[in-house]
C-alpha cells in the first residue's frame, strides 16, 4: 500500500477500486491529471476478478461477473488494453422442462440446425423464423444505442425519432416486456429464452408495470451493438489485470487497503486509519447507496444522485463449480460440449419464470428455480491448469434467477445458501440424465468443488447492497426531454446532488455489467470540470 503524500490535493479521488474505478483512473491520469484510487479490499477490481476458490486446485474461476458485452472497444483502444474477447458458436440450449429428452440448441454457425432443433422441441416449424424475426427487429436499437452509450445523453425524443419505428419503440421502451415477447413468440419455452435477459439479477415479471425487466432486456441486447455476449480470455481478473496495468502506466496512484469512510461535497475523504486524502472532485465507484452513506458521515445529507429511495435488492444465486466431466444429457442428439458451450437454460420457460417470481414475491424459494449455466473452459481452457484439462475437467457457472435478497433476509446465511444450493442443483438434476453431483471433482481435502454465492455473500465481501449486481435499478440509456443537462455531469450521465462528486461505477445512469462505462463516463465529465 502506497503512502500518502502529507497535504497533498489530488484532482481526483475515486472511492473504490472497481473496474470502472481503474477505467476512470486510466484515463484522467493519462490527460495528465493527478488521481488516487482508494480501495477497502486488500486487492482491485470488485466483481470482475478471477480466484481459486478450492485450496490446492489449480483452476482460475471468474468468481461473480463471467461475460463481457458492453465494453466498447473504443475503451480497449484508448487504454491500450491487452484483452482477448472469444465468441461463442452456441448462443444457448435450453431442455424443454416437459421432456429433457429433447431440447432447442441455437447454433449461431448453422441456421438450418437451429431451425430444425425448434421444430423437433416445439412442433413448430415457424418459431425458429420468428425468433430469428425479432432478433432482427431489435438490432436496429443496438446499433442506435450503442454507440451512444459513450457519449453525452441524447435526449428521449431524438433517439426514438432516429430509430424511426415508433411501434418497436412503444413495445420494449413504453410497455411491459411480456406483450413483445407473447406478439413475437407462440411457444412457452421460446419466450422464456428470450425472457431471461430482462432477469439477470432483476427480480420482476415479465408483465411488470413498472418496466424495471424491460430496461435490463434493453442492456443486453444492445451490447457491442450486436447483442453477443463473449468469454474474457484469462477470466475476468485478465480484464481487470489489465485496467490496472493501464491506470498505473498512465500515473495513477492505486491504493488498497484503504478503506473510505465518510466523503465531505468540498472533496475531503476520510479513511479508516484516520487519514484524509483531498480532492477537487470525488469519484464514486460504490453504489450510490454506499455514497449516500458515506455522505452522511462526511457531514452531506440529500440524496447521493438520482437513484430511488428504496435500498437495491439483487435477486440472482451464483454457484461456481469444477466437474470431472461435463454431465449427460438425457437429449441424445446433442454434445454436452455443445449445450454447455453456451448459456444453458433450466427451468426458464415464461410461465416458469413467472410462477418463480410469484413464488419468491410470496416468500418463498421457488421450485423448480430457474437457471442458466455456461461452461467458460470450453472456450478457453487457460483458465484451468495443465493437468485439469488433461483430464477433461471443466468449469461450469450456475446463474440462479428470481432470488431476491428479501428471502435471505433475518436468516441464519449459511442455512439459507445451502437452501438456495439445494434448489439450484435440484433444478439442474431435473434436466440432466445424471446427478450433478456425481460429476463434481473433489479438492485435495475431500471437498466437492462448489461454491455458492448468495445475494447476502455479496453485500458482505463486495459492498454491495442488497447483493444487487447493478448497485440499484437499471436506468434508461438517455436523458429525459424535459431533464436539465446543465453541467457536464449532468450531460455525461454521472451527477449526484453535489457538484464535486460524481458517480463512476455501476450506479451511474449508463452503469450495469462489465462495460467500463461509468468511469469513461465521469472521467470525461471530470476533465471538462477540471478545465473550467
Amino acid at each position: 500500500m502506497a503512502d500518502a503524500v502529507p497535504h497533498r490535493t489530488y484532482d481526483v479521488a475515486i472511492v473504490g477500486g472497481g473496474h470502472n474505478a481503474m477505467v476512470a483512473a486510466a484515463y484522467l491520469a493519462g490527460a495528465g491529471r493527478s488521481v488516487v484510487v482508494l480501495e477497502r479490499l486488500d486487492h482491485l477490481g470488485g466483481a470482475a476478478v478471477s480466484e481459486r476458490p478450492w485450496d490446492g486446485v489449480d483452476a482460475r474461476l471468474s468468481r461473480y461477473s463471467y461475460l463481457v458485452s458492453l465494453l466498447p472497444r473504443s475503451i480497449v483502444r484508448d487504454l491500450g488494453l491487452g484483452i482477448r474477447l472469444l465468441r461463442r458458436r452456441y448462443s444457448s440450449y435450453t431442455p424443454d422442462p416437459a421432456d429433457p429428452s429433447r431440447g432447442i440448441l441455437i447454433d449461431n454457425a448453422d441456421a438450418a440446425a437451429t431451425a430444425e432443433s425448434f421444430a423437433r422441441v416445439t412442433g413448430d416449424t415457424a418459431e425458429a423464423e420468428r425468433f430469428a424475426a425479432l432478433s432482427e427487429r431489435l438490432s436496429p436499437v443496438a446499433r442506435l444505442l450503442f454507440p451512444s452509450m459513450t457519449e453525452p445523453l441524447r435526449r428521449r425524443s431524438e433517439l426514438r425519432a432516429r430509430l424511426g419505428d415508433d411501434g418497436l419503440w412503444s413495445e420494449l421502451i413504453e410497455q411491459p416486456l411480456g406483450g413483445l415477447l407473447r406478439s413475437s413468440l407462440v411457444t412457452d419455452l421460446a419466450r422464456g429464452i428470450a425472457l431471461t435477459d430482462g432477469l439477470i439479477g432483476t427480480f420482476a415479471a415479465a408483465d411488470e408495470g413498472d418496466l424495471r425487466q424491460n430496461r435490463c432486456f434493453l442492456y443486453h441486447v444492445i451490447g457491442g451493438g450486436t447483442g453477443d455476449w463473449d468469454v474474457p480470455v484469462g477470466g475476468m481478473g485478465q480484464v481487470s489485470a489489465e485496467l490496472a496495468r493501464a491506470a498505473a502506466r498512465a500515473g495513477a496512484e492505486l491504493r488498497t487497503e484503504s478503506e473510505v469512510v465518510a466523503v465531505s461535497p468540498d472533496g475531503e475523504v476520510q479513511l479508516g486509519d484516520d487519514s484524509t486524502v483531498h480532492a477537487q472532485l470525488v469519484l464514486s465507484g460504490v453504489g450510490p447507496a454506499v455514497l449516500a452513506d458515506l455522505l452522511a458521515a462526511g457531514g452531506a445529507g440529500g440524496p447521493a444522485g438520482d437513484a430511488d429511495a428504496a435500498r437495491p435488492e439483487g435477486a440472482q444465486l451464483k454457484v461456481n463449480m469444477l466437474l470431472r466431466r461435463l454431465p449427460r444429457l438425457r437429449d441424445r442428439r446433442v454434445a454436452p460440449e455443445a449445450a454447455f458451450a453456451g448459456t444453458f437454460h433450466v427451468n426458464e420457460t415464461l410461465s416458469q419464470l413467472d410462477a418463480a417470481h410469484a413464488a419468491a414475491a410470496s416468500g418463498g424459494i421457488p421450485d423448480p428455480l430457474p437457471a442458466e449455466i455456461y461452461c467458460h473452459s470450453l472456450t478457453d481452457p487457460s483458465i484451468l491448469g495443465p493437468d485439469l484439462r488433461r483430464s477433461g475437467a471443466q468449469t461450469l457457472t450456475l446463474f440462479g434467477l428470481q432470488v431476491p435478497h428479501r428471502l435471505l433476509q433475518g436468516r441464519d446465511p449459511d442455512a439459507a445458501r445451502a437452501e438456495l444450493l439445494a434448489a439450484a442443483q435440484r433444478s439442474l438434476d431435473a434436466v440432466l440424465a445424471e446427478p450433478i453431483a456425481d460429476c463434481v471433482l473433489e479438492a485435495p481435502d475431500g471437498t466437492p468443488c462448489v461454491e455458492a454465492r448468495t445475494t447476502a455473500d455479496l453485500q458482505r465481501s463486495l459492498g454491495m447492497v442488497g447483493g444487487d449486481i447493478f448497485h440499484g435499478p437499471l436506468s434508461w440509456p438517455w436523458a429525459d426531454d424535459d431533464e436539465p443537462l446543465r453541467t457536464p455531469a449532468e450531460r455525461w450521465g454521472v451527477a449526484t446532488s453535489h457538484p464535486s462528486v460524481l458517480l463512476c461505477g455501476s450506479g451511474a445512469r449508463r452503469g450495469g455489467a462489465v462495460s467500463g462505462l461509468g468511469g469513461h463516463n465521469a472521467a470525461m465529465a471530470a476533465l471538462e470540470l477540471l478545465a473550467g
